[in-house]
């Protein structure tokens, strides 16, 4: 049986371009959000941790001496790299590997960015230890997450529904988890936004590929879940619904 990094470079290797397209990944204020923060920082030289294909890199790449585009999928870093080419930004690099194992000095980078990656990690207390570690004096984290309800019930089928759509998922952290997990890799958290991230149904299963009999089980428990629960997540009838996403700066 695969082991969980396996997962992940098999689950994403055979949808990167998906990712490229996707509206949910290559649009947002968001995006607009971190260009604003970090090109306030002269030549900043950034991470992109758990790039995906590339999107925040990209956005990045006019206002930033360097970034750095890092994913453990072989696939996704060959997407990133083929556009980055296409769109003429010479000035960003890409290197495979896991979060939780950065092969980076300490202190060298301005800023490191991550961008609805981090449920997928295995470790995610000791990957923002290594965020610390290769931030300079006086860097910073930003992180784009969805986020876990508080209450029990909510969460539960958060990521019950979440891993039967893609098998690499590993757990959406709530609001409080995240500060948790940042105080304790060395961070102080000073500025979080939270807002809802609409899905359509259709298109979140078909951009991950996932099997029918676990589309037909995500959608059976989304047609039948209490009503506490289609209420706070806004599932709609075609099982289209929306999450919670987190924009945290910390340093």
């Amino acid at each position: 049986m695969d082991c969980h990094a396996n997962k992940v470079e098999k689950q994403f290797g055979t949808v990167a371009e998906r990712y490229l397209s996707s509206s949910v990944h290559s649009e947002g204020a968001d995006l607009t959000a971190i260009a604003d923060k970090v090109k306030t920082t002269p030549r900043a030289k950034v991470l992109d941790l758990g790039c995906g294909a590339g999107h925040v890199s990209f956005v990045l790449a006019p206002f930033v001496e360097s970034a750095i585009a890092y994913d453990l999928s072989r696939e996704m870093i060959d997407v990133v790299s083929n556009e980055a080419k296409r769109r003429n930004l010479p000035n960003i690099s890409t290197r495979q590997g896991r979060a939780e194992a950065l092969p980076f000095e300490d202190a060298s980078f301005d800023w490191v960015c991550t961008r609805y990656s981090a449920h997928h990690w295995t470790d995610i207390r000791k990957a923002f230890r290594e965020a610390r570690r290769i931030l300079k004096s006086g860097g910073a984290l930003i992180i784009i997450d969805t986020c876990a309800p508080a209450d029990p019930l909510l969460d539960t089928h958060l990521q019950t529904i979440e891993l039967l759509r893609d098998p690499s998922h590993v757990r959406n952290d709530s609001l409080a988890e995240w500060n948790s997990i940042l105080a304790e890799a060395g961070f102080q958290p000073r500025k979080q936004s939270c807002w809802r991230l609409p899905l359509d149904f259709n298109a979140w299963v078909r951009r991950m590929r996932t099997p029918p009999a676990y589309v037909e089980a995500i959608r059976s428990l989304l047609q039948n879940a209490p009503r506490e629960v289609r209420g706070y997540f806004q599932v709609t009838d075609d099982c289209s619904f929306a999450l919670d996403s987190v924009l945290i700066e910390a340093n």
